[in-house]
């Protein structure tokens, strides 16, 4: 029980291993790679033994308080260990512990070596924090975390023209559905009065949300879920996000970004269900997108394109 109520600190050991490559990046040299990947790898001890205190206790466990006062509105910062974030928090940290020790000896002889694994821990922290949040203000601002990452590891080669120019149109696509989540976030807030997902979900149950505004709003929540998981028509970033590191290719592919819009989706659910229209417009949307990408995937004769197609159409 007791891993369960310190849940917060899954994210937060590959958020400090960032602060300190950080700030001491020329001291740490190559350490900086062993310090990156311990961390990944102690949030995934850490995620595991919660999975199993989970499964002993039967029940999701919350935690949580008070984070700002302004005027009558108090916000809140909360965790919320569910089946969902136990099954995601041992995939994210397992997929990237692989990805870090993969990266030790691939980006070897790097110039920017210590920088590249600061990144890297700070992505996997947006990740871990995304999926532990229990409302959308906290999981909005581990999302552009997410955003601003993924722009720097794709672009990591800044110097060659092809990572630069990837990793602006990254950046700039996934904005565009960024946009709608949050003005989607911003209708929740004002027609409820909180940003916590259960208790919009609760409003959404028993009537207190007109059925107009959770249409609206979860339509607008899949705009993002859209941008980020590269689903059409907002997919053009992902085939040139290959233009980054391999291990960054595989992190985004498999445990963060793609799968992010997934998780949205998912943990928004509750809102979801209560609307037809936007449980329509998701299945026209996804059901459209698998079978473009999969038809795109067999043509294409580049090995990473075909994986790129090949991702956006499974999600």
């Amino acid at each position: 029980m007791a891993v369960l109520e310190s849940a917060w600190i899954i994210p937060a050991l590959p958020l400090a291993s960032w602060v300190v490559i950080t700030l001491f990046n020329r001291r740490l040299g190559p350490r900086a790679a062993y310090l990156g990947t311990a961390s990944v790898a102690a949030s995934l001890v850490l995620s595991a033994a919660a999975f199993a205190a989970l499964l002993g206790v039967g029940h999701p466990v919350t935690g949580g308080g008070e984070w700002l006062a302004v005027g009558r509105v108090t916000l809140h910062m909360g965790y919320v260990v569910d089946n969902l974030a136990a099954v995601m928090l041992v995939m994210i940290s397992l997929v990237s512990t692989c990805v870090h020790i993969y990266s030790i000896g691939y980006m070897h002889g790097d110039r920017r070596y210590g920088r590249f694994f600061g990144t890297l821990s700070l992505f996997t922290s947006a990740m871990l924090c995304l999926v532990l949040a229990d409302n959308f203000l906290l999981l909005l601002i581990s999302w552009e975390v997410m955003g601003l990452c993924s722009y720097l590891l794709i672009g990591h080669w800044f110097e060659q023209a092809w990572p630069r120019m990837a990793s602006m149109k990254a950046f700039m696509t996934t904005r565009v559905g960024d946009v709608g989540m949050m003005v989607g976030i911003w209708l929740l807030f004002m027609h409820t009065g909180t940003f916590n997902i259960a208790e919009i979900s609760a409003s959404a149950a028993d009537g207190r949300l007109a059925p107009l505004v959770v249409t609206v709003a979860a339509v607008l929540l899949f705009a993002g879920a859209v941008g980020k998981s590269a689903q059409f028509p907002l997919h053009v970033w992902l085939p040139d996000a290959m233009a980054g590191p391999t291990p960054v290719s595989a992190l985004i592919h498999a445990a963060t970004m793609v799968a992010a819009g997934v998780y949205l989706v998912a943990r928004s659910y509750g809102i979801f269900m209560h609307s037809p229209e936007a449980m329509l417009t998701v299945a026209v949307i996804g059901g459209l997108t698998a079978l473009f990408a999969a038809t795109v995937a067999t043509v294409m004769t580049d090995f990473k394109a075909v994986l790129a197609y090949s991702t956006i159409s499974q999600l």
